[in-house]
């Protein structure tokens, strides 16, 4: 069993900063990609920024330059700060992960967070 958990989510004044987390734990032997993606009411889920392997992160371009995904593998923990936000970036952030397990051995699978509500407004 996995399970990744997210926090810091909330309301924010547009320009406003935020961070979020998302900590995974259980049956895991490494974690291999971690993604952040958001949904907002009436729209399909996005991908907002991606860390494959080791590789550079990847950002939706609506994002670039205002947020940064980063990871600490000894925490099994992705961050997104989230810089100068605007009213559109409202929307429930979800975290991701591609995940190999323990048991059974070299079996990989990707794992959701229950997502965390981030509001821009004034």
């Amino acid at each position: 069993q996995v399970q990744l958990v997210e926090s810091g989510g909330g309301l924010v004044q547009p320009g406003g900063s935020l961070r979020l987390s998302c900590t995974a734990s259980g049956n895991i032997f490494s974690i291999n990609t971690w993604g952040w993606h958001r949904q907002a009411p009436g729209e399909q889920r996005e991908l907002v920024a991606a860390i494959i392997g080791g590789g550079m992160p990847n950002y939706a371009d609506s994002v670039k330059g205002r947020f940064t995904i980063s990871r600490d593998n000894a925490k099994n923990t992705v961050y997104l700060q989230m810089d100068v936000l605007r009213p559109e970036d409202t929307a429930v952030y979800y975290c991701n992960a591609e995940i190999t397990v323990l048991v059974p051995a070299g079996h990989s699978y990707d794992y959701w967070g229950q997502g965390t509500q981030v509001t821009v407004s004034s």
